[in-house]
């Protein structure tokens, strides 16, 4: 994140949209000191996001009300984005 503001009003804009799809944040972490494993010393933020199932996600992704959301307030406080791992549930038999 290089603007802390801008961040701030994208994920208060985002957040009753990616509600709408009944995702969530979990972990949400400002990262002062990374130990190991972190390829660009310029990683700050580490959250978890969540939804009910991949299509909801994918969905949500696509909606053009987060698209125009993140083009005004990510793309211009974002310099770069890293997806550490996508977990998806394996459903009882």
């Amino acid at each position: 994140m290089t603007d802390p503001a801008t961040y701030a009003r994208y994920r208060a804009a985002m957040t009753p949209i990616l509600h709408a799809y009944r995702g969530d944040f979990g972990c949400d972490f400002i990262v002062a000191e990374a130990l190991r494993g972190v390829e660009d010393p310029k990683v700050n933020r580490v959250f978890t996001i969540g939804f009910p199932d991949q299509a909801t996600k994918e969905r949500f992704f696509a909606d053009e009300k987060y698209l125009a959301v993140r083009a005004e307030f990510f793309a211009p406080s974002v310099a770069s984005t890293q997806i550490l791992a996508e977990l998806v549930p394996i459903k009882n038999a």
